[in-house]
């Protein structure tokens, strides 16, 4: 997708704000016809926009209290290699390729601290990872969020269409 309509980004505000709405509730809450609102989520699922609607798990509801982030220095040549073992740890939850001080950024969650130091022996273990920084999350003082970014995008397009 190279940009979002305003249409887009209106859907996918509403699919963040309640992931799940239905497609005819949703074509209400816009005014638009059903199969427009289908059609539209349908593309942007297609094209990778939206995945399951933002759903979201409580990690710590599961009973994983600790997520910490590590950043990793890898070793020149050995990116894709240490990436590939990485995915290959169920708790590590994401893999960022990063600039400043390291090549990875690595999100992993683990319920108690004994468990999630051996996350981060997997971690370490992996092929090319040469040096780490561990920080543990302690609050979410803001948790990941989309829709002010999404709202401030459709002020935008709203703005652009004048």
């Amino acid at each position: 997708m190279t940009r979002a309509t305003l249409l887009d980004l209106q859907v996918l505000r509403r699919l963040v704000e309640q992931p799940r709405i239905g497609v005819t509730e949703l074509a209400a809450k816009l005014g638009i016809a059903r199969n427009t609102a289908h059609a539209r989520v349908e593309r942007l699922e297609r094209e990778g926009v939206i995945g399951h609607r933002g759903r979201e798990v409580d990690l710590a509801a599961l009973g994983f209290e600790l997520t910490a982030f590590v950043t990793l220095e890898v070793a020149q040549g050995r990116l894709r290699e240490a990436a590939v073992a990485l995915a290959a740890i169920p708790r590590v939850l994401e893999v960022l390729g990063i600039t400043g001080e390291g090549d990875l950024l690595v999100r992993a969650a683990a319920p108690s601290a004994k468990e999630l130091h051996e996350v981060i022996d997997s971690i370490l273990a992996c092929p090319g990872v040469r040096r780490s920084h561990t920080s543990i999350v302690l609050t979410h003082q803001v948790p990941f969020r989309i829709g002010p970014l999404l709202e401030d995008e459709e002020r935008r397009a709203r703005s652009a269409d004048r």
